[in-house]
């Protein structure tokens, strides 16, 4: 029925969901870069910066619906756990419905504010215009986001982390091919590479609705499944909520950030668009482990083997410091290399900047790994509200970039800013977590 995170060397077990998921992460990475890298090379470099403006106030909200759903599979991955059948099914009907609901309201809230958020941003008059036909279309399909994420939330819950990649991949090729389509042949411009987006998470999400129930049958709902109770709901929720606003606390200090970066002009939003991107590369391992830390950690709480989590977190810190090493050296040596692939043959200075950004994030890379693990642990043993606490941390600090080190360090300031969020947050984390584990281990490893 599903693979057991519960039995087994938890570093082999880490490393063995780890690794598909990576892959996968990274071809999502890919499809999504698929329009920042075809747009900036097909267009220009200010149709790149029209994409890249639209970064923050694009994960304001789909962040929120990828936190929200990814909580509500912890309770899916609790009762897998506790080999409680009844319970997934029970878990995956609520998470259906609480994610309808979602759907609906942020599509109508996003798409009556994306106008005006793109202004209060400070959005250059060369590329607002742009920026907006190309997050209207985003936000049209916030559908596609929601459900995609959910199922493959489900799936890894269930311990398959293997199956998300391969439509992940289908997903990749379908979204630059119809990004070449729409773009090239249809001439329609950024709008065109996020309609390309939207069709291929379309395709993706139902795959693996189909895989999901072929597959694993004990998904196939009954109808007394879909009952729907405020107590069972609320207690998805109070997983789901936490992660959600984490993400768009988190996405308004990337918007303080976007509009102070903009007051710089078109050309370094466009330098720091392809840094960002890089980044969002090399940070997927982290975020990786960071979905394997929860899976993990809801597995073994719901089995009561709080040893087991102690014992996962050791050893995913281990490749957390690995990878700081490696992709440090990645982006300080042949980050240029990776720029070209956004802005081609840009200026000088486009190139000067963006590597600039990339040595600085360089030097903080291992901050950024322990915040992804430590927070999903939290979130996969139900506490939700340190991780939500160290979102609001993570925005003092962009906003405290934002509003300061701007001022008085110029782009050195807005390249600290998501170092100094990643620091912010990581400290209160890292108490959360070692507390936590101090009283389960006072009191005998034993869960209540």
């Amino acid at each position: 029925m599903r693979n057991d995170l519960t039995a087994g060397k938890p570093g082999k077990l880490i490393l063995q969901f780890t690794l598909p998921l990576l892959v996968g992460n990274l071809f999502q990475q890919f499809y999504s870069m698929a329009d920042t890298i075809i747009v900036g090379r097909t267009i220009d470099v200010y149709a790149l910066a029209a994409v890249g403006a639209t970064g923050a106030i694009s994960f304001l909200i789909l962040g929120f619906v990828q936190g929200v759903t990814s909580g509500f599979s912890v309770i899916t991955a609790q009762c897998v756990g506790a080999s409680d059948e009844r319970g997934i099914r029970r878990s995956v009907a609520t998470s259906i419905l609480l994610s309808v609901g979602v759907t609906v309201l942020f599509t109508f809230l996003s798409i009556y504010t994306a106008r005006p958020l793109l202004e209060l941003m400070q959005t250059p008059a060369d590329i607002i215009d742009d920026a907006y036909r190309y997050i209207i279309v985003i936000y049209y399909g916030i559908v596609t986001s929601v459900f995609f994420n959910l199922f493959s939330s489900i799936l890894r819950a269930l311990g398959d982390s293997k199956t998300p990649l391969i439509f992940l991949i289908i997903a990749c090729i379908i979204n630059i091919v119809l990004d070449f389509a729409c773009i090239l042949l249809f001439h329609m411009g950024v709008a065109g590479a996020a309609w390309a987006t939207i069709i291929a998470q379309a395709v993706s999400a139902l795959l693996c609705l189909l895989y999901s129930l072929k597959r694993f049958p004990v998904l196939r709902l009954h109808k007394e499944d879909w009952a729907f109770s405020w107590r069972f709901a609320w207690q998805h929720l109070r997983v789901g909520l936490p992660m959600a606003f984490q993400f768009s606390v988190t996405a308004i200090g990337v918007m303080i950030m976007q509009a102070a970066l903009n007051s710089f002009g078109s050309e370094t939003v466009a330098a720091f668009t392809a840094a960002s991107k890089i980044e969002n590369i090399v940070s997927q391992p982290y975020n990786s482990l960071g979905v394997t830390a929860s899976v993990f950690a809801a597995q073994n709480y719901g089995a009561g083997k709080i040893a087991r989590i102690r014992e996962g977190v050791r050893k995913s810190t281990l490749y957390s410091l690995i990878w700081a090493a490696a992709g440090g050296l990645l982006v300080v040596f042949g980050g240029r290399m990776l720029i070209r692939l956004f802005v081609g043959e840009a200026s000088a200075a486009v190139f000067d900047q963006a590597q600039y950004y990339l040595n600085v994030m360089a030097l903080f890379l291992f901050a950024l790994g322990q915040l992804f693990i430590y927070r999903n642990v939290l979130q996969g043993v139900g506490r939700g509200a340190v991780p939500l606490a160290a979102g609001f941390a993570e925005l003092v600090m962009r906003a405290f970039a934002a509003f300061v080190l701007t001022s008085a360090l110029g782009y050195l300031g807005v390249c600290l800013a998501n170092p100094i969020a990643w620091l912010g947050a990581v400290v209160p984390l890292a108490v959360a977590y070692f507390l936590y584990m101090h009283k389960m281990k006072k009191n005998g490893d034993r869960i209540g």
